[in-house]
């Protein structure tokens, strides 16, 4: 890639670069590394669209990585309810006690990796971005505008060590985080998965792929292998307008955070034999969630609660929606919510 081709890119963010709450505009001093590293956390297999309103929420309640600090961990995991990959909000916490301790982020890589939560990419990123660090920052949209760039045939993931030093090479001294956050535009904007905007492309003439005529094959990946698919039970027991809710245990998937009443997940039908009391069990249908290593076919029964004591914290079922619901239970309300009204219309 000539030199110019780089300029020509930091050109062409400089008109065109997205306007985020978490970013300082082209050629500005570099924005507060807080901010910078939790709308990275955020962004973690996130679009930008789902993360804005969730990161100007974090930053009302927890303006500071020290207020971040100080929070109750319940109270940072409802926050969070609906960005999915839930390990990302126990690690944020965790990362603010510890920038905490030290006194404040470290500006270099190897530093910001010793942190907890923070891997390769985000390390560079909040390195590039927030401290001006020349510093290599590949995602996936700087992967596919790469791998078009330099006609790179290898398939995904494979490809991904020869990406990595083709975007090595062509990272500036100067503006490392403009041209970092340049990329990922280009890829957001016009160097799309699908049907890219070549013609209005910066980088047209230093494309190999377009010269291919095929832009939209790169990057090239491996057939993916189908998810397994697991079943499990959610229990709706409700009680004059409250419903039962109970933490998850803090390790393992969907820790720590508010959900329905559930039994295991696994590859058969579920066995039944874990309601949070004895009672005949209504089936009222089934919801369906998709998890990274998984799916999951969830079955969701409803029964009302007897007058005695139960594990677990009872909510206004007109409030169900400041609980703080992972979105699978959250779908499963929602059924067992209008399958309720549906009953009272007939």
């Amino acid at each position: 890639m000539p030199v110019d081709a780089a300029t020509a890119l930091l050109a062409w963010y400089d008109a065109h670069a997205r306007s985020l709450p978490w970013r300082a505009p082209p050629g500005a001093p570099a924005t507060d590394p807080y901010r910078v590293w939790l709308s990275e956390i955020m962004l973690q297999q996130t679009s930008v669209a789902a993360v804005r309103a969730y990161f100007e929420a974090f930053t009302r309640s927890w303006p500071t990585v020290e207020a971040l600090a100080a929070a109750e961990e319940a109270a940072v995991m409802s926050a969070w309810a609906g960005l999915g990959y839930y390990a990302r909000a126990r690690n944020l916490i965790a990362c603010a006690r510890a920038v905490v301790a030290r006194g404040g982020f470290p500006s270099d890589e190897a530093g910001l990796r010793a942190l907890p939560g923070i891997g390769r990419y985000t390390a560079a990123a909040v390195a590039a971005i927030a401290f001006g660090r020349r510093a290599v920052v590949v995602d996936a949209n700087v992967e596919r505008v790469v791998s078009r760039l330099f006609g790179i045939a290898t398939p995904l993931p494979a490809s991904r060590s020869e990406i990595y030093a083709h975007a090595e090479a062509i990272t500036p001294e100067q503006r490392a985080g403009d041209f970092a956050q340049a990329l990922m535009d280009l890829g957001s904007t016009i160097c799309t998965s699908r049907s890219p905007a070549c013609a209005i492309c910066p980088l047209l003439e230093c494309c190999a792929a377009v010269r291919t005529g095929e832009p939209a094959a790169f990057p090239f990946k491996l057939a993916k292998k189908a998810r397994p698919l697991r079943h499990g039970t959610a229990y709706w027991a409700s009680r004059e307008g409250q419903v039962l809710l109970r933490r998850r245990p803090p390790r393992g998937l969907l820790g720590g955070m508010r959900a329905l009443p559930s039994g295991p997940w696994g590859d058969g039908p579920p066995p039944g034999d874990d309601a949070p009391f004895p009672a005949a069990w209504t089936p009222i249908g089934t919801v369906a969630h998709v998890f990274t290593h998984f799916a999951l076919e969830l079955s969701v029964v409803a029964a009302p609660a007897p007058a005695i004591a139960l594990d677990g914290e009872w909510w206004p079922i007109d409030r169900i929606d400041e609980a703080g619901l992972p979105t699978l239970f959250a779908k499963a309300a929602t059924l067992a919510q209008n399958m309720a009204k549906i009953g009272e219309s007939c």
